[in-house]
């Protein structure tokens, strides 16, 4: 038991201020998440495509783009004329659809123009914008989602709120929103429970490898002083007392009464870090990919002119599914015109129907069931970014998968290793549990009250590690005694 005493009171000392840290971001973190651009902002800001301007369709775009490849082609309007973006699993290119040139954007006032537009359509005020850097990272945009649109232009709003705007060099597009208001509490939230410095979490390799080797060691530590708490219980006179007094009998008690939420708590939050170390990762293998992902043939993708587009549509996107190329018209969040093989229904209702779906996951797995939706509540929960379109469920024996039908993508690949991920990280880190996902309010109060026990915890266990530090140092020596602080006279 005595060395069990030394490793935890050591890493305690060392982990005791990262601990308080996680708790009070914790809370931060779940009222303001990491900045981002919704779906619903993207769109807000996307003009009308001046088809005048589109010369050819998107089976020249895909031969000028060069990704033979090619999975997906979107259309848009950007401030210099209608491009299109050119996409397969891991490369972007954008080409103008006036001429086939290469459209990446290297000068700052097209970045700025495209910004000021995007922001205008908002209802932003853009009078004060101006280009205020161009870089790979920076502390807001250091999320590998970001990889195939580097570097990145950022316009500064200068209105109330202290906008910024981030612009894609690659395809021009508005890739990210930040507010003064988003990047203060991050940097007291998402920042710091992440340890998240853009020096750091820019490398991103070195970054996981440093904090999935800090949450092991604070679990070590979380895990011994649970053992210790336990074996120090003492019964007397048909009571359970502490043997210690002060910091330390608080430390105790506490650290008895939040044992579970704190071991669970530190676990999951270690699994955060597994990036498919234990657990698969929730997407398709290499293989599946490849069964699925058939390159089909683009002259056959129904062109603006052989089809012409939703006349108040502000993107059209050509994706590959099923071996053939579909076509969806954005005409708003919640609705959009679907082009396709055959007619159906579904087609007419602008999404994939469960037959098309089904022969999808055919390709991947045998013994497919027949696709069901997947429901707002359901135990493994996904949602189509496009408002109000179901997300199909197929199960393959073991193998469940998740597909949205406005765009034909791959939201989730459950087996039973992702199906006890999302048990033991998110149930358990973020209490994405069904009963309490039904009641918002009371998971509010829940992971408030938890978080703030864990805190003050964690504040005991920094008061009793700099008091024996501080003994330490007047000795001049840093010797680890025999027992973890003051025995009570009981």
């Amino acid at each position: 038991m005595g060395i069990v005493v030394i490793l935890h009171r050591w890493l305690g000392i060392a982990f005791c201020l990262l601990f308080a840290m996680w708790f009070a971001t914790g809370i931060v973190m779940h009222f303001v998440p990491f900045p981002s651009l919704s779906e619903a902002e993207r769109f807000a800001g996307l003009a009308p495509i001046d088809l005048a301007r589109v010369t050819f369709g998107p089976a020249r775009a895909v031969e000028a783009s060069g990704i033979t490849d090619a999975t997906r082609v979107r259309l848009i309007q950007r401030s210099d004329g209608p491009a299109y973006i050119v996409s397969d699993t891991s490369r972007l290119r954008t080409v103008r659809a006036s001429d086939g040139a290469d459209a990446a954007v290297i000068s700052p006032d097209v970045a700025l123009a495209t910004a000021r537009d995007h922001a205008s359509r908002r209802g932003l005020d853009v009078s004060r914008a101006s280009v205020s850097g161009i870089a790979d990272y920076d502390q807001w945009s250091v999320p590998n989602g970001f990889d195939r649109h580097r570097p990145l232009f950022r316009i500064a709003l200068g209105e109330i709120a202290a906008t910024e705007i981030y612009v894609s060099s690659v395809t021009g597009e508005v890739v990210l929103h930040t507010t003064r208001r988003e990047r203060a509490w991050n940097l007291v939230g998402s920042v710091l429970h992440w340890i998240y410095p853009a020096i750091l979490r820019s490398n991103w390799a070195l970054w996981d490898r440093v904090v999935w080797a800090l949450s092991l060691l604070a679990l070590i530590a979380a895990v011994l002083g649970t053992v210790l708490g336990i074996t120090r219980i003492k019964v007397r006179d048909s009571q359970v007392n502490t043997p210690y007094r002060g910091w330390h009998a608080l430390h105790h008690v506490i650290g008895l009464l939040t044992a579970v939420f704190v071991l669970t708590w530190v676990f999951s939050g270690w699994l955060s870090m597994d990036h498919g170390r234990l657990f698969s990762r929730g997407q398709l293998t290499a293989a599946e990919a490849r069964a699925a992902g058939t390159v089909p043939d683009w002259t056959t993708a129904t062109s603006h002119d052989r089809e012409p587009l939703s006349p108040s549509a502000v993107e059209a996107e050509w994706f590959a599914f099923n071996g053939s190329v579909y076509r969806r018209d954005r005409i708003a969040l919640d609705r959009q015109v679907l082009f396709g093989t055959g007619d159906s229904a579904d087609r007419k209702a602008g999404v994939l129907s469960p037959g098309e779906v089904r022969e999808f996951a055919a390709r991947i797995a045998a013994d497919c069931e027949a696709p069901s939706v997947v429901a707002d509540n359901d135990d493994y929960p996904t949602r189509s970014a496009f408002r109000g379109t179901p997300v199909y469920r197929i199960k393959c024996g073991n193998l469940w998968i998740d597909l949205d039908s406005a765009d034909g993508n791959v939201l989730q690949r459950l087996d039973p290793s992702r199906r006890a991920y999302r048990w033991l990280y998110s149930a358990l880190h973020t209490l994405d549990i069904p009963v309490l996902l039904a009641h918002p309010h009371m998971r509010d109060v829940l992971i408030v009250a938890l978080c703030t026990l864990g805190l003050f915890f964690s504040l005991t266990g920094i008061v009793i590690g700099w008091r024996r530090l501080r003994a330490s140092w007047r000795r001049g020596r840093l010797r680890p005694e025999p027992d973890w602080g003051q025995r009570s006279t009981l």
